[in-house]
This record gives structure tokens, sequence and C-alpha cells, in this order.
């Protein structure tokens, strides 16, 4: 990875091309993401950069955090993530980065904490399919036979089993997007489609890891 970038989703809209072609993007507000560390294979056995982003009130803030932040000559912020990257010398502690170092046409990742939607059953959670719906069956919506489970006293359902429980609210990334748009004055980007997460929430922009392929020469 290359190039990455903090945000909020604020929400879906459309715009339209060149062409009169309608495109739903999701609009994200970045921009002024301040460097707080940067991480070395010889200090710390990987390259990473520490980057933060969003408001936030000091009295809010820890002391462990508010001294991270002094030592990064900067405003305390939000939303803190660690980027893995090749080179991470080309981001020094302090440095501001913006909406502008991605282009439309650019190919990204975006991960962010989908929506919690509270218990839910296997039907919903894991799309199983309906029991018979007839007046003599029992079993419309529950789940079937659990399947092999481990014996003796202490007998108890294998881990990982599909079964009803949370749903949402867990980390979700969607590959190989679009930017549609960036502007750089009002910094926005906007992204072609859906990404994971309610409104106001806080998401990551990466480089994608599939890019496009060189289509083969004949």
């Amino acid at each position: 990875m290359s190039k990455a970038i903090l945000g909020r989703k604020l929400g879906m809209t459309q715009i339209f091309t060149e062409e009169g072609k309608v495109v739903p993007v999701t609009v994200v507000e970045s921009g002024n993401n301040v460097v707080l560390m940067n991480k070395t294979v010889e200090s710390d056995g990987y390259n990473a950069v520490q980057l933060g982003f969003g408001e936030v009130k000091e009295k809010n803030v820890n002391k462990p955090l508010k001294g991270h932040f002094a030592k990064a000559g900067v405003a305390p912020v939000k939303f803190i993530r660690e980027m893995r990257l090749a080179d991470p010398s080309e981001y020094k502690v302090g440095d501001s980065i913006g909406v502008d170092i991605f282009a439309a046409g650019e190919l990204v990742d975006v991960v962010g904490t989908s929506k919690g939607k509270g218990f839910a059953g296997g039907i919903k959670r894991h799309n199983f399919a309906c029991g018979p719906m007839g007046h003599g069956s029992k079993s419309h919506r529950e789940p079937g036979s659990t399947g092999a489970m481990i014996s003796g006293p202490g007998g108890r359902v294998l881990k990982g089993k599909k079964l009803p429980g949370r749903m949402g609210g867990e980390r979700v990334t969607v590959q190989h997007l679009t930017v549609v748009r960036v502007d750089a004055d009002r910094n926005l980007i906007l992204i072609k489609g859906a990404i994971p997460g309610p409104k106001k929430s806080f998401v990551v922009i990466k480089d994608t890891v599939k890019p496009v392929k060189p289509a083969k020469k004949n």
C-alpha cells in the first residue's frame, strides 16, 4: 500500500456524468489527516505510519494520548489508525495529508464498521433457508440440527457454528471501488457505490490490493 487517508462518511447521493449517466456515490469528508508516528523495521519490526483525523475536545482525551499528541506536536484527534507502508519515510511526524493524494478514476479499498443490527436469527444473519410453511410444521424459522458436537459432561457446540446471534458492528472491507470526484476545496471524496457503516462513521480509504490487470497481448 502506497497511500491511505482517514475520513468520515457523510451519506450517499448521485451525480451525472458528461454523457448524462447517473452514478450513485458515497460522500466522504476527509483531508487534514495528521501524521502522529512513524514505525520502521529497525525500531518496531515493521514499516507503518500512524494517522489521525477528526476533532475532539481536549477534556475528552486521556493523559497517555495527550502525551502522544504533544510529542507529535499536533492537536488532539478522535480517530487514529495505523497504515502499513513500504516506505514510511515519505511522511514526517506532524505533516498534514489532504484528499488530493487521490484522483478521479483511481481504485480504492474502503474499511469501516458495518451497521449494528442487534440480535438476528439464522435466516437473516446467515441467509439460511426457511423451514416448511405449512400449518403442521414446527420449524418455520428455527435453526435445524447443529451437527457434530464436543461430547462428554461439558458437551457443547463446536466454535464457529453458524447460529442466531448478534449481527453487524463488524470490520468490513469493500474492495475495488472507483473514486469519481475529489473536491479539495471542501475536503470531499466521492466514491462510486456504497461503503460500510452508518452516516458520520469513520472509514479508511486506501489503495486497492486488486488493481486492474493489464490486458494480455495476443
